[in-house]
C-alpha cells in the first residue's frame, strides 16, 4: 500500500484506543482519521454544513444507516472535523432516561450530558464548558484594559445581545457571577455558575440563592438554552456549535404515543430553525436506522410535517444522489473499501511498523473470502462484526507466534450484525408487556 495514511508511526496511545474500542465493537473516540474510508462525498456534505455554521449559519442532518453500518463512526468523525474548524461541540446518546422533551426531568438529563461531554479543539474529551466560559471572560478583561473600562460593563455589554433570546436575561447575569468570583477569587461563585450552565441545580430557591437569578435549565428549555449556547461560544471566540445526538432509535421505541409525539414535534421545532436560518452558529447531527425515520407508525414519517420534510427526492433515483437534502443515509461500503479498511487496521495493529506484520495481503484477501462464505455482502454493509473478528485474528497471531493464520481463519466465528432492537420477542418478554401500554393497536382479531 502506498497510501499515505498508511506511511509512518501511529502513537502507542491512539493505536490502543483503536484497538480497544474496535474490539469491544464501539466506536474509537480519537485517531479516526487512521481508519477512514469511503463515503467521501457525504463527509464534504457535512464539512459544507460545519463550513456554514462557521459563517453563522444553521445546519441539519439525519444520518440514517443500518444497525452496525457505521453511523456513529460516522458521527464521530464529523465532530473532529467540526473540532478542527473551531467549533464546539456537544453529544450525547438518547437512551429511556435521555430524551428532546420530557416533562420528569428526563430532557434536563439529556442536556446536562451534553454539558458534560462538551469538546473543543484544546479539550477534545469533554468537559470543556470551565474553559469555554473562562475564554469568554479572558477576552472581556482585554477588551475592557484595551478601552480603560470596567469589566463587568464590558461583559454586560457583549451579554446584551443574548437578552432577545429565551431565558438570555439570566444567562447573562450567571455569567456574570462567574466574574465576580473570578475577580473576588470566590471558587464557590464560579462553581455555582458553571452549575447552573450545565443544568445542575434543581430547584429555583437554590439557584436564586446561590447566583441571585430566579430560573433554572429545566425540561422546557433545552433547546432555548441550546441556542444560547450557540451565540455564546461566538462571543467567546469560537465559530459555532455543533450538537451530536446519536441512538435516536429510543424515541422510535417509545411505547407512550403521547410522549413520542412531543418528541418528535421538538425535533420539528428544531428542523425549522435550522432549516430557516433562524438559529444562529448551531448545527444538529442526529443518527438513527431506518426503521426510526421511515416507519409510518413510530417513526418520523408517523409525523405528518416530518415526513413532508424529510421525504426522499423522488429524482435522485437509481445511482442519483442528492447530498444537499436534511436525510443523509449512509452508502454501503464496497468490498473494495472494506479491503483498505482491513489494510489500516493491519497497519495500526503493528503501530505502523510493517516489520511486526503477522498477516500478509493474501491473508487479507482470504479473510475476505471467509467472510463471504459465511455471512453473504452483509460483511460490508454492516461491518462491524466484520472487524471486530478481524482484530480478535491479530491479537491470537501476535501473542501465539508460531501460530498459522490459515488454520485460525477456519475458526473464526462469524455472524450477521442484527439491530436486537428489531429482534421478535421471547415469550418472557412478551409475557412481560403489561396491558396498559399506550400504542396506537389496541386489538386485532380476525
Amino acid at each position: 500500500m502506498t497510501d499515505a495514511t498508511l506511511q509512518g508511526r501511529i502513537r502507542p496511545k491512539d493505536r490502543d484506543a483503536i484497538v480497544q474500542s474496535l474490539r469491544a465493537g464501539v466506536v474509537p473516540r480519537v485517531g479516526q482519521q487512521h481508519i477512514q474510508v469511503g463515503r467521501v462525498e457525504e463527509v464534504r456534505a457535512l464539512v459544507r454544513d460545519v463550513e456554514r455554521i462557521a459563517e453563522g449559519g444553521s445546519a441539519i442532518r439525519f444520518v440514517i444507516g443500518e444497525y452496525g453500518s457505521g453511523k456513529t463512526f460516522f458521527l464521530n468523525l464529523i465532530r473532529s472535523i467540526a473540532l478542527e474548524k473551531r467549533l464546539v461541540t456537544l453529544h450525547a446518546d438518547l437512551n429511556p432516561d435521555r430524551r428532546l422533551h420530557a416533562t420528569d426531568g428526563k430532557a434536563r438529563s439529556l442536556y446536562a450530558e451534553l454539558m458534560r461531554n462538551m469538546a473543543t479543539r484544546a479539550k477534545p474529551e469533554g468537559g470543556a464548558l470551565a474553559s469555554v466560559v473562562e475564554r469568554f471572560v479572558s477576552g472581556a478583561l482585554t477588551d475592557a484594559k484595551s478601552r480603560n473600562l470596567n469589566p463587568e460593563a464590558v461583559i454586560r455589554e457583549k451579554l446584551a445581545a443574548l437578552s432577545e433570546l429565551v431565558g438570555g436575561y439570566d444567562f447573562a447575569e450567571v455569567i456574570a457571577a462567574y466574574w465576580r468570583g473570578h475577580d473576588s477569587g470566590n471558587e464557590v461563585l464560579k462553581a455555582d455558575a458553571v452549575k447552573w450552565l450545565r443544568g445542575e441545580f434543581s430547584t429555583r430557591t437554590d439557584a436564586r440563592k446561590s447566583l441571585g437569578v430566579r430560573t433554572i435549565i429545566d425540561d422546557a428549555d433545552v433547546y432555548d438554552q441550546l441556542k444560547l449556547l450557540a451565540r455564546f461560544v461566538r462571543l467567546s471566540g469560537y465559530d459555532g456549535l455543533m450538537v451530536c445526538l446519536d441512538e435516536l432509535v429510543n424515541l422510535y421505541k417509545m411505547a407512550n404515543t403521547k410522549a413520542r409525539a412531543s418528541n418528535y414535534e421538538q425535533i420539528l421545532r428544531i428542523l425549522n430553525d435550522c432549516l430557516q436560518g433562524t438559529a444562529e452558529g448551531l448545527g444538529f447531527i442526529l443518527g438513527g436506522t431506518p426503521e426510526f425515520l421511515m416507519d409510518t407508525r413510530k417513526g418520523l414519517y408517523s409525523y405528518e410535517a416530518l415526513q413532508s420534510r424529510l421525504a426522499q427526492n423522488t429524482f435522485a433515483v437509481g445511482n442519483l444522489v442528492d447530498y444537499s437534502s436534511p436525510v443523509l443515509r449512509l452508502a454501503n461500503l464496497t468490498p473494495e473499501d472494506l479491503y483498505v479498511l482491513l489494510t489500516k487496521l493491519r497497519h495500526v495493529y503493528s503501530t505502523g511498523d510493517t516489520s511486526t506484520q503477522r498477516l500478509p495481503d493474501e491473508g487479507l484477501h482470504s479473510f475476505m473470502t471467509h467472510c463471504s462464505e459465511r455471512i453473504g455482502e452483509a460483511y460490508f454493509r454492516t461491518p462491524r462484526s466484520t472487524v471486530t473478528a478481524f482484530i480478535n485474528l491479530l491479537a491470537v497471531l501476535e501473542q501465539n507466534p508460531t501460530a498459522d493464520w490459515k488454520e485460525l481463519l477456519g475458526g473464526v466465528q462469524l455472524a450477521v450484525d442484527v439491530n436486537p432492537d428489531l429482534a421478535p420477542l421471547t415469550e418472557a418478554e412478551a409475557g412481560s408487556l403489561t396491558a396498559g401500554a399506550d400504542d396506537e393497536l389496541a386489538s386485532f382479531k380476525l
